[in-house]
């Protein structure tokens, strides 16, 4: 059965530290889909007929794309499996171009979230700080919900849990940062709730993605900054524009730069150094001598 073989699949690549929620999804779809057709194995056009029903071109893509990997590593086992086309599709637009907020629009972004509507007692604590959190740290907005009251350490460090991949790291923080987040620590361990997520909804539990996003596009609105072009104004952008920063300061001779760029990666907690490069691409009006050095570094760790 398909399903099956969904499921070795899956459960052998999160040995490599993928979680796969939404490819485990969408492949399960695809075998329900060959198999009310009667198949035990992939076929090319029952993989295109499945990509085909997505309402976007970019869905088709990923839908076909997820098919045709699956369909490699059973192919591997039993040749009767067949690998489908994989440029059917177009590819959908890479990353956008980030946003890179001034420190002028990072100041106003924490003034408006403490005008939000306080329709719970902490709302405006919490975003402010949410915010704030990030802006410091460039972590990730999965990794700041996902946070828990005993992962602020007493040492100032900031344990990160479950970051992408399920990689754990430490965030060392600023002493300014430490005392604002110590400062809503006393506020958030007044709140009588089971939940020890560090940042809470109205209802007292863990703040769902869809709603901070909500509210910053609030306190976007708010503090006076709008969309420019390609370019929107997203929570994201606020790691974005830590790390263009960070690149912004590092020192020009070579030696060091190759030292920035893997103390950068790894507290942003990147895979592969060449996510960090990328910032360069993304903001061009960055350094010459940290491309060019960037792209000996990159060289090497690929070779």
């Amino acid at each position: 059965m398909l399903s099956q073989s969904v499921g070795r699949y899956i459960t052998l690549r999160r040995h490599f530290g993928y979680k796969l929620i939404q490819l485990n999804q969408l492949l399960l779809g695809f075998a329900q889909f060959a198999e009310e057709r009667g198949e035990t194995h992939i076929r090319r056009g029952t993989a295109l007929a499945w990509a085909t029903v997505a309402s976007t071109t970019g869905t088709r893509y990923v839908r076909l794309q997820a098919v045709v990997m699956f369909a490699r590593f059973l192919h591997a086992e039993d040749p009767r499996h067949e690998v489908p086309p994989h440029q059917i599709f177009p590819s959908p637009q890479t990353r956008l171009m980030p946003y890179i907020y001034s420190q002028e629009e990072i100041t106003r972004l924490m003034s408006a979230a403490g005008r939000l509507a306080r329709t719970y007692p902490l709302r405006r604590q919490t975003y402010a700080t949410l915010f704030g959190l990030i802006a410091a740290t460039g972590m990730r907005i999965s990794e700041a919900l996902s946070l828990k009251l005993n992962d602020v350490c007493e040492d100032g460090l900031l344990q990160i849990r479950y970051g992408k991949c399920g990689k754990a790291r430490a965030i060392p923080l600023h002493e300014t940062t430490l005392k604002a987040l110590n400062s809503y620590l006393l506020l958030r361990r007044t709140i009588a709730t089971t939940d020890n997520h560090l940042f809470l909804s109205a209802h007292g539990r863990r703040i769902s993605r869809s709603m901070a996003d909500y509210t910053f596009r609030r306190v976007a609105l708010l503090a006076g900054i709008t969309e420019t072009g390609t370019r929107p104004c997203r929570i994201h952008d606020l790691r974005h524009t830590f790390a263009t920063r960070s690149l912004e300061q590092c020192p020009t001779d070579r030696k060091n730069v190759a030292a920035h760029f893997v103390a950068l990666a790894t507290y942003l907690g990147h895979a592969d150094i060449a996510h960090t490069y990328w910032y360069l691409e993304a903001t061009p009006e960055l350094m010459t001598d940290i491309s060019a050095a960037a792209e000996v570094l990159v060289g090497r760790e690929v070779a």
